[in-house]
């Protein structure tokens, strides 16, 4: 069972989260597990204050470093500690591997206000971002890293190969996917899917994930080392498009 450790000031902001879909699903066969940690709980004052005012002044709260420490103090040896806040590394595919085939528990913390005070960013193992923006908090940020994880879990999604040739799991954006009917609004469905050639409908896809990636996340094409069957693969999806 995959153990996730969610520090957060709202814990019933997760309260249908992991009870929906298949996150639920997993939880009810004890294929993944949730425990909510509220610093509130670790404080001494009786308004139960988590955060207090910056030094050297400024607009905002910290949250105070005391809390997060006596938290901290209770969790397992091995806990694996994550801060998500915008300042950390974006979170990628790989980094959601990586984390599905650990054997201990996960903890995301969700940060608030300015953040947390310096003093104690060095006792988090690592710090992720979703990305160049801002949230509230950290705790849409720590139900997108679960899902991210918990899709790559055996059992947790019915077929594990529909996660193999995902966006993002070859270092590509995915290829276009198509059902019925065939025709919609004038359009048809490409005709190589129609034909039963799996060699073939293997062959347009990787084309048309390497053009999808060309032509949405150059930064992404740029990095992926092309065989020469893909640069062929990708020339002709190129074709396809001049051809329209």
């Amino acid at each position: 069972m995959f153990n996730f450790l969610i520090v957060t000031l709202f814990p019933e902001l997760f309260s249908e989260f992991v009870k929906t879909s298949l996150i639920g699903k997993a939880v009810e066969n004890e294929l993944l597990s949730f425990e909510f940690i509220s610093l509130r709980d670790f404080t001494t004052d009786r308004h139960r204050t988590v955060d207090d005012t910056p030094y050297g002044g400024g607009p905002g709260m910290v949250m105070k470093p005391e809390p997060i420490l006596k938290a901290f103090a209770t969790l397992p040896d091995n806990t694996h500690k994550i801060f998500l806040t915008p300042q950390g590394k974006p979170f990628q595919q790989s980094d959601a591997a990586r984390y599905a085939a650990f054997d201990k528990p996960l903890l995301l913390f969700c940060g608030r206000y300015e953040g947390v005070d310096e003093r104690i960013v060095e006792t988090f193992d690592e710090q992720l971002s979703l990305g160049d923006f801002v949230l509230n908090g950290g705790e849409v940020a720590a139900m997108a890293v679960v899902e991210a994880i918990s899709r790559l879990i055996p059992g947790v999604i019915g077929k594990i190969d529909s996660t193999v040739e995902e966006s993002f799991s070859a270092g590509l954006l995915e290829y276009p996917q198509y059902t019925r009917p065939e025709e919609v609004n004038g359009k048809s469905v490409p005709q190589v899917l129609l034909s039963g050639n799996h060699k073939k409908i293997e062959e347009w896809r990787k084309g048309q994930s390497l053009l999808r990636t060309y032509q949405v996340r150059r930064d992404l094409f740029e990095q992926y080392p092309l065989s020469e069957h893909e640069r062929n693969l990708f020339a002709e999806a190129l074709k396809g498009i001049a051809e329209k």
